[in-house]
């Protein structure tokens, strides 16, 4: 029988910290980056009338990336999983800056640069998932992982109010649109060199049977020199995830797939919806505020999300739910401060929701499988939120937030199932909260 693992109750560490910070900064990239298309967009007007088929072909891209690397991560390890993917994306940001600044920037160069933006970003999903959840200590496992997770609501709000302030210090849109991107690529360079010192996981190593690399690993972060055995677990891959866990990998995929489109509908999408009463130049105000909402929420629900995954999954869908409505309210009456207000308070609940379902979803799976299945969810999530994306050139901006509302309800409906019947893996160890 192998021995528990010290990394589940050992105190916070300088590497744990390190660890953190390192996860954090590449999730606050993720951020900007994903918001970089649509706060740049309205000041490109030959891409801006073709929004919806833009950002369509990047959210299908952030789908393939985030199921390709699931796969890849859990056979060549975490590390490599997180530098192959920034090297996507960093590559990627400075060919569109190049492009954009040069003036060459027209509808193929910048679908097919900015999906490969989003492929990089989406392939991010598995490895920052499975890194810091198999590293954590169990009691601090959901909030670590809840604020990691925010530093992209962060990037995002940056990016976007940076957009805003280089929009007040030039009338030139050229010269706002490399400002902008020279921003993410700066950040890009900054999150690669760090990102080159990120340790491998422990457990990952022992899964394949590395058990120098791993007990050497876990000395370094628990100041334990128990030796670990070699585990033995029920499959590896997605395939295995998909027999063995079908139950569970269908609730999250709905919880999932809901927290994602209500987070992007409102977000980034509704400005460049037919009808939408404030105009597609409002995207960057309504990014910078959404994701302002959304950061600010974290903060007060890492005091729930340690104490109880189901509370805290089933309250965060409830009260997003009734916010969502007035959202759709302020929006129909053309009130564009009580809509700002709306989104603002609604965010709040979409980063609790998303928290919720990230820790779900890195631990409800073994090591074997736990990039897999996160990158699978991920993916399906993403490829219903490419189908409304592109169906939002036929859809008025009413109709789109009131099909956020009843999405949101839906979430609503799957969380109380999981608060009835769901597992309750709150400080639990990864071994104990991923069994069947």
């Amino acid at each position: 029988m192998a021995l528990e693992n010290p990394l589940d109750s050992a105190p916070m560490s300088p590497q744990h910290w390190k660890l953190f910070t390192i996860i954090s900064m590449s999730l606050l990239l993720d951020g900007v980056l994903f918001s970089l298309v649509p706060i740049t967009l309205y000041l490109i007007p030959d891409l801006s009338s073709k929004a919806s088929l833009i950002l369509m072909l990047n959210s299908f891209s952030f789908m393939l990336g985030s199921l390709t690397f699931g796969l890849l991560t859990d056979r060549v390890g975490r590390r490599m999983g997180l530098i192959f993917s920034l090297s996507i994306y960093t590559v990627s940001t400075a060919l569109f800056a190049l492009l954009a600044y040069a003036g060459s920037l027209r509808l193929l160069e910048a679908a097919l640069l900015s999906s490969a933006i989003n492929y990089g970003i989406g392939a991010e999903v598995g490895p920052s998932y499975a890194a810091l959840s198999e590293l954590m200590p169990a009691r601090h496992r959901g909030k670590l992982l809840m604020l990691a997770l925010n530093f992209w609501n962060v990037g995002a709000a940056i990016m976007a109010s940076l957009s805003l302030f280089y929009t007040e210090l030039t009338s030139d849109l050229s010269t706002v649109m490399l400002y902008t991107l020279l921003t993410a690529i700066l950040l890009s360079l900054i999150v690669f060199i760090a990102r080159l010192h990120i340790p491998e996981s422990p457990r990952w190593l022992i899964l394949r049977g590395r058990l120098s690399e791993a007990n050497s690993i876990i000395e370094r972060f628990t100041g334990s020199r128990l030796q670990m055995n070699a585990v033995a677990e029920e499959g590896i891959g997605l395939m295995s995830a998909l027999k063995s866990y079908a139950g569970r990998m269908a609730i999250l995929v709905a919880v999932v797939t809901v927290q994602l489109i209500t987070y992007n509908l409102p977000s980034y999408y509704v400005p460049y919806s037919p009808g939408f009463p404030f105009g597609a130049d409002s995207a960057p105000i309504i990014v910078a505020v959404s994701n302002l909402g959304a950061s600010l929420g974290a903060l007060p629900f890492t005091v729930l999300i340690d104490r109880s995954r189901k509370i805290a999954l089933f309250s965060s869908f409830l009260f997003g739910t009734l916010t969502s409505l007035f959202i759709l309210s302020a929006s129909n009456f053309g009130a564009f401060l009580h809509f700002i207000l709306a989104l603002f308070v609604n965010m709040i609940f979409s980063e609790w929701a998303y928290g919720s379902v990230a820790v779900l979803e890195a631990e409800l799976f073994p090591t074997g499988m736990r990039a897999s299945a996160a990158g699978f969810i991920t993916a399906v999530a993403w490829l219903t939120n490419t189908l409304i994306v592109g169906s939002m050139a036929l859809l008025s901006a009413s109709i789109v937030l009131s099909l956020n509302c009843a999405v949101w309800s839906l979430g609503a409906i799957a969380s109380a199932y999981w608060l009835l019947r769901g597992r309750e893996t709150a400080r639990r160890s990864l071994e104990e909260a991923s069994r069947r």
